[in-house]
């Protein structure tokens, strides 16, 4: 029979081990979603035109039937590969194309200068809130529901930028993806409607031509939710 010190050390040694992967874990989670993007190499990656063959940019702006005189929201605009289709589409919506780090918005802002695109307003976004400068028709969220940090208050806040009738958009990575973020920041729609639910939103709509990503379209429950 072992001895009372050397199962106590046994306790505080599986203690520690435990307490390091935790650690670890909560280091990984914070360093993604603290992770920083260089413009220049991200548009290399971002809007690689071997892109378009599974994000299908087109299917996916026609799926969210703008109208004129919408206004759309892209929130994590990255580089613009979205905000830049979605004012060059046929209904031509003001588009607010929102990001957390500065040189991305730089980035943007030039870009849409460049491209002679003026519906596209680059924003400067918080880790806490987009910040956009009115109430928008549509807001889309592509590829950074993952990044976003207590996300029932995001989105319970982010409701009050959102028109009656508006909708939130999200596109992110399948469980069963081929690439994408680590395993832990891919998201069952299970958990896609439970924190969104619980944020004050209700499953409207689902797409399932994307082969990558979940396609979810969401509605504000009700003015309670606001």
């Amino acid at each position: 029979m072992r001895s009372k010190p050397y199962m106590l050390a046994l306790v505080l040694l599986a203690a520690t081990v435990a307490l390091g992967h935790s650690e670890e874990h909560e280091k990984s989670h914070a360093d993604h979603m603290e992770r920083h993007f260089d413009p220049k190499e991200s548009a290399v990656r971002f809007d690689d035109p071997a892109r378009d063959m599974w994000q299908l940019p087109d299917r996916v702006i026609a799926a969210l039937d703008l109208k004129r005189g919408h206004i759309v929201a892209d929130i994590g605009a990255g580089t613009g590969y979205f905000s830049v289709r979605l004012a060059k589409s046929k209904a031509a919506p003001k588009v607010y194309a929102a990001d957390i780090e500065p040189s991305m918005v730089s980035y943007l802002r030039e870009r849409a200068a460049k491209e002679g695109l003026i519906n596209v307003t680059a924003v400067q976004a918080a880790a806490d809130q987009p910040n956009l400068p009115e109430p928008v028709d549509l807001i889309l969220i592509v590829d950074t529901y993952h990044h976003i940090g207590d996300r029932e208050a995001y989105f319970r806040r982010l409701a009050k930028s959102i028109k009656p009738g508006g909708r939130v958009v999200i596109i992110d990575f399948k469980p069963d993806s081929p690439e994408g973020p680590p395993q832990e920041f891919r998201f069952p729609l299970k958990q896609f409607k439970s924190e969104m639910g619980k944020a004050g939103y209700k499953l409207a709509a689902q797409h399932n031509f994307l082969p990558r990503q979940q396609f979810l379209i969401f509605e504000v429950a009700g003015p309670s939710s606001r």
